[in-house]
């Protein structure tokens, strides 16, 4: 027999009770009953869509490479120094690549052709985008000349809190309707 745990005391699973103890309910505080969720149609799941429009990844991938490119235009305006910018460039590129790599693999037929198939999907590319994102940073001494690790850092933190602003503009430009 299974013990599950109901409003702090235990009770066996199987004692298959027809009027069960009502404070086995899982309620709120207050007692209220959970909400009842209502099934959409397909004209409402249609009008819900076009009321609430998803964000695209490439969208939000492209204002990152133009925060990338504006860092590292400004770095270089800053310091004067091109191995800068090239830094900051390069950590921009460093979420960016990996970024649209995942884009790339979620936005596929093959992600989209169960929840399951989904979630697992979604941990695979998102293990390859950390991979591509290490090993990039890895090899970034190789790669970029003069390399200058605080410029890499900045270029790489902006463009990552541009997601943080995809969600903003898109709580916002949903509060204006």
């Amino acid at each position: 027999m299974a013990i599950k745990q109901a409003v702090g005391r235990p009770v066996l699973a199987d004692q298959g009770a027809a009027d069960p103890d009502p404070r086995d309910r899982w309620d709120d505080a207050e007692g209220a009953a959970a909400p009842v969720y209502k099934r959409l149609t397909r004209e409402e799941a249609s009008a819900l869509r076009a009321k609430e429009p998803s964000l695209s990844p490439w969208r939000v991938l492209g204002v990152q490479a133009a925060v990338g490119a504006g860092v590292a235009l400004l770095a270089v305006l800053l310091t004067g120094s091109q191995a800068v910018g090239w830094s900051a460039l390069y950590g921009a590129a460093t979420v960016v690549v990996p970024g649209a790599l995942m884009a790339r693999g979620m936005t596929s037929r093959l992600s989209s052709v169960s929840p399951g198939v989904s979630a697992v999907s979604f941990m695979l590319w998102e293990m390859l985008k950390i991979a591509a994102s290490i090993a990039m940073l890895v090899l970034a001494p190789k790669l970029v000349q003069n390399l200058s690790w605080p410029a890499l850092l900045v270029g790489l933190v902006l463009c990552m809190k541009v997601y943080w602003l995809a969600l903003l503009w898109r709580g916002r430009s949903r509060e204006q309707r």
